[in-house]
């Protein structure tokens, strides 16, 4: 028996996770539910119709319907193509008592949401690549709706398979201290050319680099004017090998530096949100994520400084980065515990070592 929140699974775990496994669980993406759940509950909408295309264990939508505000959800479809996980979620769908707002689906993803007449808020998490969901995705989400996208294969978003990133994700990665933040921008993109193809604009309100996997929460906004403004906020990364600069546009007059390839430079998170989030939390184990992203969220800036990298590069002693935050105005940032996201440049992060 596990227990993941308030929800009870009567399922047998596999030695190790993979995609072959029948009925697929994984319990280090708890996190990556706990998230969910406390995103939907802080957003201002109710009565949504939700869809789970790859449900798996169903562990997220039966998460939704015990832990959500009643008048959150009006429906929720979980669909899976494997029959013994649709089984599965039968079976602990009546172990935790839920009857109503919930319908099962026994197809392939894709064609599951085809076939549907559109949700409020659609969960693409696959294991690998989410490409091959995106379109139907997009097709089937709602005006001012939310679809939420997790990539796992982030070897190919944080460089280490730049030709792979290239092939799937239409961009050029960085292996250096800024790879994940770079890897969230990509995939941001490839969501949005995606949507965009039907005039749909998808903007970020959350998004987290974690663990194996990044995550984004977009919402829907259907016109000329927002998507106008969605592509003025494509553009390259340039990261100086030299001086440690960086910057949307070439950064010095060293004329060392590598650049991304296009990407997304705008916001990853609502701060509007993003404090309700941290107001609605009850599980202290994610409260450290929540403020931090709180922080993060208050400065609109596309990559960070890695303040261990520019001490050693500049043979500087090491100060506290409480201390670098505080000088700076800057703050920290979740996706490294030796990084911050600041407005400053490299010269003002340097000299703020001095005391």
């Amino acid at each position: 028996m596990i227990q993941e929140g308030l929800a009870k699974l009567d399922l047998e775990m596999p030695k190790k996770i993979s995609s072959d496994v029948e009925v697929f669980y994984n319990p280090i993406m708890k996190f990556n539910r706990d998230i969910a759940v406390l995103l939907l509950q802080s957003i201002d909408k109710k009565n949504m119709q939700i869809a789970d295309p790859l449900a798996g264990s169903g562990i997220r939508t039966i998460r939704f319907l015990l832990e959500l505000s009643e008048d959150k959800i009006k429906s929720i479809t979980i669909n899976d193509y494997d029959k013994k996980s649709i089984e599965n979620i039968q079976k602990n769908l009546k172990l935790n008592k839920i009857k109503d707002k919930v319908f099962l689906e026994n197809r392939e993803a894709s064609k599951f949401m085809l076939e549907s007449t559109g949700f409020d808020y659609i969960d693409i998490d696959p294991f690998g690549f989410p490409g091959p969901f995106l379109d139907s995705a997009v097709k089937r989400l709602a005006r001012d709706g939310i679809l939420a996208v997790t990539a796992t294969d982030t070897a190919a978003l944080s460089g280490t398979y730049p030709s792979t990133c290239q092939r799937k994700y239409w961009s050029n990665p960085l292996r250096n201290d800024n790879m994940h933040e770079i890897g969230l921008r990509i995939l941001a993109r490839r969501v949005q050319l995606v949507a965009a193809s039907y005039e749909k604009c998808l903007i970020p309100i959350f998004s987290h680099a974690t663990e194996h996997y990044m995550r984004i929460y977009f919402r829907n906004q259907k016109s000329n004017k927002a998507l106008k403004q969605m592509f003025n906020n494509f553009g390259n990364l340039f990261f100086c090998t030299k001086c440690l600069a960086r910057s949307t546009k070439e950064p010095c007059n060293c004329k060392k530096y590598e650049t991304t390839g296009e990407l997304w430079l705008g916001q990853l998170w609502d701060e509007q949100l993003v404090q309700k989030m941290l107001q609605n939390n009850k599980q202290k184990e994610n409260e450290k994520f929540l403020q931090t992203i709180a922080l993060e969220s208050k400065i609109n800036v596309p990559y960070i400084y890695d303040l261990h990298k520019i001490a050693k590069h500049y043979k500087i002693n090491l100060t506290k980065k409480e201390d670098v935050i505080k000088k700076l105005n800057a703050s920290p940032t979740h996706i490294s515990g030796t990084a911050i996201r600041t407005e400053a440049s490299i010269k003002e992060i340097v000299k703020s070592y001095a005391g």
